[in-house]
């Protein structure tokens, strides 16, 4: 039978914390950067187009309203009293 020693605990917390601060390391400064280049991927770098209008030019985009047409059998007006 085996038994724990003095120095395989301590190897074995040595070892916890090394990969504690590894991956504190790889959290704070590589995957920041892996993680805005894969937003930039996968939106088409949207972000990093230059405009296509001139600086000072205004452009109103919108969409014509379209007329809701409400026929007269759509449904039935019931009405009601309010009970105290």
């Amino acid at each position: 039978m085996q038994e724990a020693s003095f120095m395989g605990l301590i190897r074995t917390l040595v070892i916890i914390i090394a990969i504690y601060y590894v991956l504190k390391f790889f959290m704070k400064y590589i995957a920041p950067v892996l993680l805005v280049k894969y937003v930039q991927k996968k939106t088409g770098q949207q972000y990093t187009e230059e405009p296509k209008t001139k600086e000072g030019t205004t452009t109103i985009d919108k969409k014509p309203q379209e007329k809701n047409i409400v026929g007269d059998n759509v449904g039935e007006y019931v009405d009601y009293e309010e009970v105290d």
